[in-house]
């Protein structure tokens, strides 16, 4: 260090002092924050700063003068007493604090190090505060010790500089809280150290001023260890929702200054207007545009057949002729009247007639057609009256859905007019009669009479042979042919006839459910028309055998409980420097895995919203955890239903024993247990968007490809750091894999993961050699020798690609599970997705390679799809094998009825619209184009896409229609 200057008491090195200001360079420029009130910076003095120093009588601290990069003259304090065990302390001016109650210390400084020194040192200095309402300090007052001095921290240096050597300043943030007086003094106290004060800024945060949710917050400044709440109040043309006008929009200020969340009580652009570029102001809807409600939801353009030239519109009015009725929303278009049924035909059974007829040609625009009936009847003079309270109708007379009416109590040998009128929402609002057709009937009583004899002849498991006796005629009519109707039995009037034709008096009744019950009534048709059903009579399916199914049960059970018992040696011994999983089930008590690993939660704290499912053991249900001290939040809660068994609870408990060891992103998360009420419960995070092959198929074509292999990343994600922990999921697939709201998907299922029973009712779980596996998501050493790897977790992967790609498509579609395990022993692997990039095919075929020590690990299968995502290009090029590509739609013409048509193209769930929108034949569907399937409520383009494609398909190649009854 050279030459000491002074007494050797002082223990100064005067070679230390220019050194420790070498570090006073750029690192000390910037300005603050708009978030930030300065309440003290010394960079910024122009003059000595002139602070108080203890002892006053040999003052070690020293005030000096260097310059920065920008050649800025900037003030410092230095001391080196590294000789000396005595305290110097060094204190500030007073600190006004204005509105502050939270401040924050900025501390830049440099320490030299004690051994280029030589001596024994202190590498540290420690800061205080004292409060007071005024500047009211001496050099005496308040004395120069701990309380009255409020001690901050021991501060201590990151970076130490070396003698003759330049060095990094140290840069350390304190935070004071809970201040109440006006002001402050800061004090810092020196002991055996050599260091300089390089700066020292004090400044609080606040909340700037903020326009967000259309609404607006002033400037505000928090209090300690609290949020505090401002309240705003709505931009111009902006209204607090409906059921909330007394509460104004406010937002959180936390103690960092920065606004937290969203608003409560958010506003929202009032009816007629919308949100401008940004959230901050809203707009009126231009002329022939509207918006209904307030809201976040934009201007719409004004429905057919309505329009408006105002701008700012809640609603648009009808065009004359045009009616929108009381219950229809305001987005709805206007529409007309239908048009008459068309195509009206009777059938008369002595004194019974049914009715049928067909669609009107024109709906008027509306999906809540019904039909009502008319009846008059005519005497062979006087004119026509209508019919009275003895005719009845079946189902009903007004209101009717269904094409089809049953009208009883006629009078024989009587003239009947019957019309049939067509009616919808605004019907009534028309001035105009109900279009309307007609028919005229003549009653008679030469109708067959009821069949009698109905038998079983033969059964099976899905079909019933049966035969009938030929009723006797007493007339010239002849029995021209039988009518047979049939319906499961299982209590339910609701449950729709099938109906089916006989020119014999026997029939097979095939494709009928296993083991099931069925009612079945025959009737008689002759030239008078159709007689009455015979008596209902109830004839069973045969159930399959049980034998062989019991057998494979036992030999799967007690080969399971070896794997088991494998699997449990392994983990106990895996070596333990690593952190890996732990199977519960090595534990001795496996309650005590429980306490270890998941966390008992006080049922006081749950409360249960919804039943959202059923899980293996149970129902699962949606609930808020709230906890003392924590944020209320929903959670998932899987319960354990009554009457169980030890096992089972322990079975159920093992799946919160496993979750609970991990904590990742893209792994469910435990929030905990309930073991010690009833019923038991384990508490996850909760999903909104379920499970993600379902949320894939019910958003079909609504994802950009960045955004489907964003998905992919996080669940190879959360299986590398399951592989890394050395665990085995064992059913990975997409069924698995749950999603929120934010479209993060999370690996789950770990208990059913780690237990395949053999009583499982769910079919993708079919029994191999030592259990059930999911055939279709299974590596082929897995399938054949229960080998089970992070190898063969990767194979299932590849499928989960394949899912997500596909929106949600069952791998290997309708094949057998035997189909899969020959075509992949064949070295077959499944095709492309539609527009799927060949980059991820070609991954997911690197994911299917025969011998697992040759696909990619997790970590591989990360890095993989993080350069793809750093180059979206790579994502544009798409493979097209239409020679693999198993899964064209089938034509209409390969089915035999709308239903079958549409669970063929795996669209069933729009059955009940079609049929409702009177498309109940084949003939009607393949005339339908884009705007009929918006009508019926078929918007997702991905499934218009499906639908088109198939009725092309029988447009392309004219194939003859299937034969209807």
């Amino acid at each position: 260090m050279g030459a000491q200057r002074g007494p050797v008491a002082h223990g100064r090195a005067s070679s230390c002092r220019g050194l420790l200001l070498l570090p006073l360079l750029a690192v000390l420029l910037g300005s603050c924050r708009a978030e930030e009130d300065v309440l003290m910076n010394t960079k910024l003095a122009t003059s000595d700063l002139r602070w108080t120093s203890y002892p006053a009588d040999d003052s070690q601290w020293e005030e000096a003068s260097s310059r920065d990069d920008q050649q800025n003259t900037v003030r410092t304090y230095e001391i080196c007493t590294i000789t000396s065990t005595s305290s110097y302390w060094l204190r500030t001016r007073w600190i006004p604090l204005k509105a502050a109650t939270t401040v924050y210390v900025e501390i830049w400084f440099s320490m030299m190090e004690c051994s280029s020194l030589r001596q024994p040192c202190k590498e540290t200095f420690n800061l205080y505060y004292y409060p007071s309402e005024a500047d009211d300090a001496t050099l005496t007052s308040p004395a120069w010790m701990e309380n009255p001095y409020i001690k901050v921290a021991t501060v201590a240096a990151d970076h130490l500089m070396l003698r003759d050597a330049r060095g990094r300043p140290n840069v350390k943030v304190l935070r004071l809280e809970g201040l109440r007086k006006a002001g402050l003094y800061l004090a810092f106290q020196s002991q055996s150290a050599c260091m300089a004060l390089l700066s020292v800024r004090v400044f609080y945060r606040k909340c700037p001023p903020l326009r967000r949710a259309f609404a607006s917050f002033p400037e505000t400044v928090p209090h300690s260890l609290v949020e505090q709440v401002t309240i705003g109040v709505c931009v111009e043309n902006a209204v607090t929702p409906p059921g909330e006008q007394s509460q104004p929009p406010s937002m959180l200020c936390g103690e960092d200054g920065e606004w937290v969340g969203q608003p409560t009580s958010s506003c929202a652009c009032r009816p007629g207007y919308e949100a401008g570029e940004t959230d901050v102001r809203c707009r009126a809807c231009p002329s022939g545009h509207f918006k209904a409600e307030s809201g976040p939801v934009g201007c719409s353009s004004c429905p057919a057949n309505s329009n408006t030239r105002i701008p700012g519109s809640a609603y648009c009015p009808c065009h004359s002729g045009f009616y929108r009725a009381d219950s229809d929303p305001p987005h709805s278009a206007c529409t007309q009247p239908p048009s008459a049924p068309r195509s009206p035909v009777s059938q008369l059974n002595d004194t019974m007639v049914t009715l049928e007829w067909s669609e009107p040609l024109d709906r008027g625009g509306r999906h809540d057609l019904t039909y009502r009936v008319l009846c008059s009847t005519c005497g062979p003079v006087t004119s026509c009256f209508p019919c009275g309270d003895s005719v009845l109708y079946r189902p009903a007379q007004n209101g009717l859905t269904q094409r089809r009416v049953v009208v009883w109590g006629l009078r024989p040998q009587t003239k009947y007019i019957f019309t049939i009128q067509s009616l919808n929402g605004v019907s009534a609002l028309s001035h105009s009669e109900p279009a309307s057709s007609k028919l005229n009937i003549t009653t008679s009583r030469d109708v067959p009479p009821p069949v009698s004899g109905l038998r079983r002849v033969e059964a099976s498991e899905s079909s019933l042979s049966l035969e009938w006796s030929v009723p006797v005629v007493h007339n010239q009519y002849k029995i021209l042919d039988y009518e047979l109707r049939y319906s499961p039995e299982d209590g339910e009037e609701s449950v729709e006839w099938q109906y089916v034709f006989s020119r014999s008096s026997s029939l097979v009744l095939n494709g009928l459910q296993r083991a099931t019950r069925y009612r079945v009534q025959v009737r008689a048709r002759s030239q008078a028309g159709y007689g009455s059903f015979g008596a209902e009579t109830g004839f069973n399916t045969l159930p399959d055998g049980t034998r062989s199914h019991l057998m494979v049960t036992g030999v799967s059970a007690s080969l399971g409980i070896l794997v088991l018992a494998v699997a449990a040696i392994v983990g106990v011994m895996h070596p333990p420097s690593m952190k890996v999983y732990i199977d519960p089930f090595t534990y001795e008590d496996p309650n005590e895995a429980v306490r270890e690993f998941a966390k008992e939660i006080d049922a006081s704290f749950v409360k249960i919203e919804e039943v959202i499912g059923a899980g293996e053991f149970g129902e699962v249900c949606r609930g808020r955890l709230r906890i003392p001290g924590r944020k209320e939040n929903y959670v998932a809660i899987k319960t354990l239903k009554g009457g169980y068994t030890e096992k089972q609870r322990r079975d159920f408990l093992s799946e919160a024993s496993i979750m609970g060891q991990f904590q990742h992103p893209n792994i469910i998360h435990l929030e905990g247990v309930i073991t010690t009420s009833c019923p038991v419960m384990i508490l996850t995070e909760f999903m909104e968007n379920g499970a993600l092959d379902s949320f894939l198929r019910m958003n079909d074509g609504q994802f950009t490809t960045i955004q489907l292999v964003g998905m992919l990343r996080g669940i190879a994600a959360g299986m590398k750091y399951l592989s890394e922990m050395s665990y085995v999921h064992r059913d990975l697939a997409a069924r698995n894999i749950l999603v929120n709201s934010n479209l993060v998907c999370k690996v789950s299922d770990f208990g059913l993961s780690r237990f395949l029973t053999e009583n499982s009712s769910d079919p993708t779980y079919t029994s191999s050699l030592g259990g059930k596996i999911p055939i279709r998501w299974t590596a082929p050493e897995a399938i054949a020798y229960r080998k089970f790897t992070s190898a063969s977790d990767t194979w299932s992967y590849g499928i989960v690609m394949w899912e997500v790609m596909s929106y949600g498509e069952r791998p290997y579609w309708d094949m057998s599970n035997q189909d899969v395990i020959n075509a992949i022993e064949q070295d077959y692997r499944l095709p492309p997705p539609p527009e799927c990039p060949a980059s991820l095919h070609a991954l997911m075929l690197d994911c299917w390679q025969k011998e697992r020590a040759n696909r990619p690990r997790f970590c591989d299968v990360v890095a993989s799809l993080d350069r793809l995502i750093r180059n979206p290009t790579s994502l544009k090029v798409t493979l097209s094998h239409p020679l693999l590509d198993q899964r064209v739609p089938p034509p209409l013409s390969a089915c035999g009825s709308v239903s079958e048509w549409l669970r063929a193209i795996k669209m069933e769930r729009y059955e009940q619209s079609f049929l409702q929108a009177g498309f109940t034949n084949l003939d009607i569907v393949s005339q339908l184009n884009t705007e009929d399937l918006l009508r019926v409520g078929v918007t997702l383009a991905g499934h218009q896409k499906k639908i088109l494609s198939s009725i092309q398909t029988l447009r392309i190649h004219k194939a003859p229609p299937t034969m209807l009854y």
